[in-house]
């Protein structure tokens, strides 16, 4: 028997196992030019930024073991050199290469300029140029802000008053899991969490405010890879119905307009083209009941929020004596019902 204690020692590991870890090393991008996978964007009004990657003397993360250790150590990092001061100009670099839901993300910033506006922090969770999260520092201001951008409108920013110093190095975190947001500075929390629900997963990147010129460096983000939604409701399935043999989920990929097996309980099955019975429920929109030599099965519809049929779910389920079809099909479509109700639409799936 496992005790309590070891069970959430065995949940921090599966935790840890399976997340992955990114830096940002920009010392392999030539001087002047932004490196792959990053592009720039602009919200609100005014002139683009100028962003490239420049040389730049900073402080070590850690602290010198020995006083004769270098203070300043050369190293390539992001700047925004283009001062234009529209008051609602936001520069931005996006990483665009990947989405991230859950994560921490963290990056060393300087401001280095701005008469008008001192500000510069993250982005995360961004689908656009109008829509994503911004945690902010601004040095004119002295405060940490927490806002987020929905269809281009900027939200009333959220955030405790502390001074920055124009040219002084400063490390910001963003932690995000589902819709709680935390935000640290120098390895400190800033203020309590935060739950907003607008976006759930994104890009990430960097931004500053009107004339703002500023550095950025030694980013890194440690993150939970993304699944599919098809891969999400077949696991939040299983949550629901442990005791399956197995469960398919069909689909049409972006690639492929054939109905395929986009996720599954067995990894195997992955890929494998939907046979007569899920192609007749998909067109039927009709759940159907049949049983296969050591399982029964119960092949539903799955609908967006409109109604529309997107994708099939098999089930297997172990049979029993005196089994009968209405009440094993009773018994799996609540857990269709409630796996629905956040599907927006077919392309959604293989997302």
């Amino acid at each position: 028997m496992i005790r309590p204690t070891a069970w959430l020692i065995l949940a921090a590991c599966a935790v840890l196992l399976s997340a992955a870890e990114r830096s940002f090393d920009f010392s392999s991008t030539k001087p002047g030019t932004l490196p792959d996978g990053w592009k720039t964007e602009l919200a609100g009004v005014g002139k683009p930024g100028d962003w490239r990657v420049i040389e730049e003397d900073l402080p070590p993360i850690l602290k010198p073991l020995s006083p004769q250790a270098p203070r300043l150590t050369r190293k390539a990092v992001i700047a925004q050199t283009a001062p234009s001061n529209e008051d609602e100009r936001f520069p931005l670099l996006i990483h665009n290469s990947e989405r991230y839901g859950d994560f921490t993300f963290t990056a060393r910033f300087q401001i280095n300029g701005g008469t008008f506006e001192q500000i510069a922090g993250l982005v995360f969770r961004h689908q656009d140029s109008k829509n994503f999260y911004v945690v902010r520092a601004s040095a004119l201001g002295n405060n940490l802000r927490f806002y987020k951008f929905v269809d281009g409108e900027r939200s009333i920013p959220i955030g405790p008053s502390m001074s920055f110093q124009k040219g002084r190095w400063y490390e910001l975190s963003v932690r995000a899991e589902g819709n709680q947001i935390e935000v640290l500075l120098n390895g400190t929390n800033a203020f309590p969490t935060l739950t907003d629900n607008s976006f759930n997963a994104g890009h990430i990147g960097f931004i500053t405010k009107s004339d703002t010129t500023a550095l950025f460096a030694d980013a890194s983000i440690r993150y939970r890879p993304l699944e599919t939604l098809a891969s999400t409701l077949v696991r939040q399935a299983l949550e629901q119905q442990p005791r399956l043999l197995n469960l398919r989920l069909y689909g049409v990929s972006s690639d492929k307009l054939e109905l395929r097996c986009l996720a599954a309980k067995n990894s195997i099955d992955l890929g494998l083209q939907a046979g007569e019975t899920v192609r007749k429920v998909h067109k039927e929109n009709q759940t159907y009941f049949g049983k296969n030599p050591g399982a029964s099965v119960v092949t539903a519809p799955l609908h967006d929020r409109n109604g529309d049929v997107i994708g099939v779910m098999e089930f297997y389920l172990r049979p029993f004596a005196g089994q009968i079809e209405s009440t094993t099909v009773a018994r799996i479509l609540p857990t269709v019902k409630k796996l629905e109700s956040g599907i927006t639409g077919a392309k959604a799936l293989a997302e």
